[in-house]
């Protein structure tokens, strides 16, 4: 009689506890972020990692340009931390060496140097800002060390830096002829002012860029004016611009630069748009502007109010908040954490940590599915996904054809229907 009743115990509490396992191993699954689930399907499981393997990176993590920096050492850390709870090297662990390169160019190169002449550094993430790499990334060329831009915007990078560099982040040669194609649709735009930083290779970039796009879509520029990298007062470039009745300002230039910017043409009484180019693309531009952000225009490469998100976008924006109190990413977390899992599944590919070996399979990731959205290397190792165009409204960026299609403004293609 005791044996029976004890077996009705036991089966009783089989009944309770196999739900609740099954909910736990549920909650689990749900906890698991997708990306990763294709490569792992793509690329074996390693058999040759073991240990801990050391991945570098540099970002400004003091100065003008930690804006950027910090939440891309945010997001790496997340990436990798997800990377090792599922064990996606095998039993290896990544470990990341972080060095700050303070956003100038002499001391991205002295973080290089270091992590390079560290033989134990199989791929380096970073530097933050164009000028950085355009400074530091031959120091890892001659080395012959995978770096990833995550932040990387100027033009003819790779072309300039060497086979040993990729990059994630949208060229703004992709990003700004959507952005303005758009804005002059929304806007009407007939007549703009540039003013662009004149001694920064991003900078000069975007200004280059900016130019064309503005005469491919027949919007004529009625004045030019320039800034250099630390200026404070912009007034009389404003004054002069502001002058000439502009449809819109369009700029280009950093985020120290860009606050200033905006907020002097609004205390000159501008209220019309401001178009700027990557430099602006960061939540703490807008903390700092506050409500002279407003009506801003940015093109980037990722938005986490998209409406249509991946679900790696979704999951990616979850596990941020949780990890960094409540805190929304931004575009350049975003970069950061999906160059982390880039050079994550190219060691994995490679199964090795050789790095000519880990610099090839870096290129080969095809139709890798990320935050970003469904992510490829061209054949010159540039980043191959969807931009976004986005406007500020109520304090944050959101999609500007969202905003198009809920103003009920026509597309160029339903105008010449009608």
């Amino acid at each position: 009689m005791r044996k029976t009743k004890l077996v009705l115990v036991v089966l009783c509490l089989i009944a309770v506890l196999v739900p609740f396992a099954a909910q736990a191993q549920d909650a689990t699954a749900e906890a698991t972020p997708v990306i990763g689930q294709d490569m792992m399907a793509s690329c074996a499981a390693p058999a040759s990692l073991s240990g801990t393997i050391n991945v570098g990176a540099i970002f400004a993590l003091s100065g003008a340009a930690s804006v950027y920096g910090l939440s891309q050492q945010q997001a790496v850390n997340l990436a990798v931390q997800q990377m090792n709870d599922r064990g996606y090297l095998g039993s290896a662990k990544i470990a990341v060496q972080f060095e700050d390169s303070t956003g100038t160019a002499e001391q991205a190169i002295n973080a290089m140097t270091k992590l390079t002449e560290d033989t134990s550094i199989v791929a380096v993430i970073g530097p933050t800002l164009s000028s950085e790499a355009v400074a530091a990334d031959p120091v890892a060329q001659d080395a012959g060390v995978p770096v990833l831009g995550v932040s990387n915007t100027a033009s003819n990078l790779r072309k300039n830096l060497g086979d040993f560099y990729h990059r994630d982040s949208l060229p703004e040669a992709v990003v700004i002829p959507g952005t303005i194609e758009q804005a002059t649709t929304l806007l009407g735009l007939k007549n703009v002012g540039i003013l662009y930083g004149n001694d920064d290779d991003f900078t000069l970039s975007g200004y280059d860029v900016f130019k064309q796009a503005l005469a491919d879509n027949n919007v004529n520029v009625v004045g030019e004016e320039t800034f250099a990298k630390g200026d404070v007062d912009f007034n009389a470039q404003l004054t002069s611009l502001i002058g000439k009745n502009p449809d819109a300002l369009v700029v280009s230039a950093l985020a120290a630069e860009a606050v200033q910017i905006i907020n002097q043409a609004r205390q000159q009484g501008y209220k019309g748009p401001i178009i700027g180019g990557n430099g602006f693309n960061s939540p703490a531009v807008l903390k700092q502007a506050g409500d002279n952000a407003e009506g801003l225009i940015v093109g980037g490469a990722w938005n986490s109010g998209n409406p249509n998100p991946s679900q790696s976008s979704v999951d990616f924006v979850t596990a941020f908040q949780a990890a960094n109190g409540g805190n929304t990413p931004d575009q350049f977390a975003a970069q950061a954490y999906t160059g982390a899992w880039l050079i994550g599944t190219a060691i994995r590919c490679a199964d090795s940590t050789d790095h000519a070996a880990v610099n090839t399979a870096l290129g080969q990731i095809s139709d890798f599915e990320t935050p970003l959205g469904s992510f490829s290397f061209d054949a010159d190792g540039e980043p191959v996904h969807e931009p976004i165009a986005q406007i500020v409204q109520g304090g944050k960026f959101v999609p500007l054809a969202g905003v198009v299609a809920a103003q009920g403004m026509a597309t160029p293609e339903a105008t010449a229907a009608s």
